[in-house]
């Protein structure tokens, strides 16, 4: 029976479902917020909170199948330290959809899947260092 088998397909295989998810949720891991297409966002949250789940539990096992899943050693420690401490206390619900209209070239409806209690400056944090490293370079290489 196939009974509890059922999700969206979102026009892909099964392989590239798998690594989308992935790559989404280190996305959101890193950035604590992305936004994306709605069915994908739905879809991508009980992904991410299995992973927050992980990550309070704590311990090797956990931290390796964490690993196995998203495959970024940076998320899973930022998965396992900042984000674990974060929602200790909390008992599910560590993400909210929200729609965000309807993207223009194909009418498709968009949504922002954010980390509740969220940590604003960690959007584009990453970014933001590598050009502040980037233009600390090329002032470097000015004066040479």
């Amino acid at each position: 029976m196939r009974h509890g088998n059922g999700h969206r397909k979102l026009g892909v295989t099964a392989t590239h479902r798998k690594a989308m998810f992935a790559n989404m949720a280190v996305a959101l891991i890193e950035n604590e917020q992305i936004t994306t297409t709605l069915p994908k966002a739905k879809d991508l949250r009980p992904v991410v909170e299995s992973l927050i789940t992980l990550g309070k539990k704590g311990g090797l096992a956990n931290r390796r199948r964490a690993l196995s899943i998203i495959r970024d050693e940076e998320a899973v420690r930022k998965l396992f330290g900042t984000l674990a401490e974060r929602y200790k206390s909390r008992n599910g619900g560590y993400t909210r959809v929200v729609k965000a209209g309807f993207r223009y070239g194909d009418a498709a409806a968009m949504a922002m899947i954010e980390f509740v209690d969220r940590d604003v400056e960690a959007k584009g944090a990453k970014a933001r260092a590598r050009k502040i490293e980037q233009t600390a370079e090329e002032a470097e290489a000015a004066q040479v």
